[in-house]
């Protein structure tokens, strides 16, 4: 299956979060797709993160950026799935 191009994905989330809005999603195919669009891109950024870590030398400064990232990421899954997580202690 090919990725969608920007326009086809615009046009899919506009259409989910108007199912959202009109509360006809019996099998939670818009929840998902705008939950999945919204969390990819903080997967990207951890992408980002690593890719800077790694391929400056791991320095200790790209290390504790990409910690922080994940961090971040993880406080906000916990926020929307209304749950308490774990940390490294980077706080």
């Amino acid at each position: 299956m090919s990725k969608p191009t920007e326009e086809e994905l615009d046009a899919a989330l506009k259409m989910a979060a108007q199912m959202r809005d009109k509360k006809i999603d019996p099998f939670f195919i818009a929840k998902s797709l705008l939950s999945h669009n919204y969390r990819i891109k903080y997967l990207e950024e951890i992408l980002h993160a690593a890719d800077r870590y790694i391929n400056r030398g791991m320095a200790e400064h790209e290390k504790t950026h990409l910690i922080r990232t994940i961090e971040k990421i993880k406080d906000e899954e916990s926020f929307t799935a209304n749950k308490e997580r774990d940390s490294f202690g980077l706080e």
